[in-house]
């Protein structure tokens, strides 16, 4: 069998944690092989280790047969490896073409860079993959997906012939996903080899040939795509039975919560994106604001929250008028806050986890007391919330919340939220980039609050998770309610075309 890829007996240590553990990973050439396992499975680890962002401790790495030593990015480059990184790599002001060339800028014969011919080349390349990238758009004018197909178009500039893909899925939405399984198909069939980092079963089954796991840092073994089950996958990722669906019983809702009447919001740009949106939220529902991304989800959120002005309209909690009080009134009024970003807007990276599970409670009794930190009930405070919410980190309290993996950082903002028993649980794309896991446990702990009483606004983009964990779907485009339906009651095509903005009941 011939592998272009061949990662043998792989070892990473970081102090308190290691992150790969005597792991093997061969990759066929031609063929999409997608890398599973948990958050903090150690799959981005070992990912980095071949692009040459870490050097391993163990073992050795084989390109085409030949041993070689990945000792940079620049190395990894010329033996052929590209990487697209969860978080981009881009200049915002920069134009396509200038990002996609940076570092490898053609010079014309007086030594100036050679844009037109650099801005060609993309657009061939563009048109070869069925990239359909706009060589002159400047970055901050284009959509997170193609900001993904830039840096698709960074790699294939380079020439390289292996293309990591580090959770392409996380940001973008259901359609730009599909565009990109058809753009992952065509780069295969060009010759390119594909490694997939991804928590996403079905789209492992969609696109990959085979599927390597791991778990806790070790193989734990390779299968073939088309033999093997979602279920089988999830069980060997997570080592134990994995429940797709959401357990939940019907939903006893009480009084109104949330009530939004006639709010208006301008977007960025200072156009109203919302008009005149109504919206009444229970006691003891989730409700699930379902929709394509950029139709208001995010503006209506943050004019919940406070972070956006509104222009008109009243927004009122259990009866208390909210609209034009700061974020901490309406903290304190009984606002819980899961943000959709959870590294802009959710933690401070470079804090412990007990200073960031304390950010919304540190001035307050029993955390506080006459303006002075109670450091000692602090630390309780922390102890207890990793031990009930099962926040996994290396030194518990003390550990510096950048070097958690995604999941254990949701669940600490989690933690942090549902502690404080808000009345309104605001979860914007709570289980984004996680895996099924992380997923099942934070359904469960959502479903929790419904049940306590209180009441859940739900923001998803996940088709599967707005009709599972919902109990009621109100689904929204170009910032006007659609249609508000009962989840147990809709599907997957009456949603879409309240989605493509036809009203309940067939009217446009």
């Amino acid at each position: 069998m011939e592998y272009i890829i061949e990662m043998l007996n792989i070892t990473k240590e970081f102090p308190g944690i290691k992150a790969n553990d005597n792991v093997t990973l061969r990759l066929r050439k031609g063929e999409i092989h997608a890398l599973l396992g948990e958050n903090g499975a150690g799959k981005s680890t070992l990912m980095s280790i071949l692009f040459g962002l870490y050097r391993p401790d163990e073992g050795v790495i084989r390109i085409r047969g030949e041993e070689v030593d990945i000792a940079n990015p620049n190395v990894a480059n010329s033996y052929g490896i590209g990487m697209v990184h969860q978080h981009f790599k881009l200049v915002e002001s920069f134009t396509v073409t200038e990002n996609i060339i940076l570092g490898i800028e053609p010079k014309k014969s007086w030594g100036r860079i050679d844009i037109q011919a650099a801005a060609k080349r993309v657009e061939e390349i563009s048109q070869q993959y069925g990239l359909s990238v706009d060589p002159h758009a400047k970055i901050r004018d284009i959509t997170v997906g193609m900001q993904q197909r830039v840096e698709i178009l960074k790699m294939l500039y380079r020439d390289a012939e292996i293309l990591i893909f580090d959770e392409p899925t996380a940001t973008i939405t259901p359609q730009e996903i599909d565009e990109l399984m058809k753009i992952m198909k065509s780069l295969v069939a060009h010759g390119k080899s594909i490694l997939l980092i991804t928590h996403k079963l079905s789209e492992i089954k969609k696109v990959s040939d085979r599927c390597s796991v791991l778990r806790k840092g070790r193989y734990v073994g390779t299968v073939e795509t088309i033999d093997t089950t979602e279920k089988q996958m999830a069980e060997m990722m997570v080592g134990r039975e994995i429940s797709f669906k959401v357990d939940k019983k019907n939903s006893e809702p009480g009084d109104v919560t949330l009530a939004i009447k006639n709010l208006s919001v301008k977007n960025n740009r200072k156009f109203n994106l919302i008009n005149n949106l109504s919206l009444e939220i229970h006691a003891g529902e989730i409700l699930c604001i379902s929709g394509v991304d950029g139709n208001g989800q995010s503006e209506l959120v943050e004019a919940i929250t406070g972070l956006r002005n509104i222009e008109g309209g009243t927004i009122s909690l259990c009866g208390k008028d909210l609209a034009h009080r700061s974020i901490r009134e309406r903290t304190l009024a009984g606002i819980g806050y899961i943000p959709e970003d959870r590294h802009k807007h959710g933690l401070v990276l470079d804090f412990n986890l007990e200073e960031n599970l304390a950010l919304q409670t540190y001035f307050q009794a029993p955390l506080s007391k006459r303006g002075i930190i109670d450091f000692d009930e602090r630390y309780r405070m922390s102890e207890r919330l990793i031990d009930e919410f099962d926040v996994r980190c290396n030194n518990r309290s003390s550990t510096i919340v950048r070097s958690m993996s995604g999941g254990n950082q949701q669940k600490a903002i989690i933690a942090r939220e549902i502690d404080r028993s808000p009345a309104l649980l605001i979860a914007a794309q709570p289980t984004r980039g996680l895996d099924i896991g992380a997923i099942e446990y934070i359904h469960k702990r959502l479903v929790e609050e419904r049940d306590a009483g209180k009441a859940v606004l739900l923001v998803s983009f996940e088709m599967e998770e707005v009709l599972n964990l919902s109990d009621r779907i109100a689904v929204i485009y170009e910032g006007e309610i659609m249609g508000i339906v009962d989840a147990d009651k809709t599907n997957e095509n009456e949603l879409g075309l309240m989605m493509a903005g036809i009203r309940e009941g067939g009217a446009l």
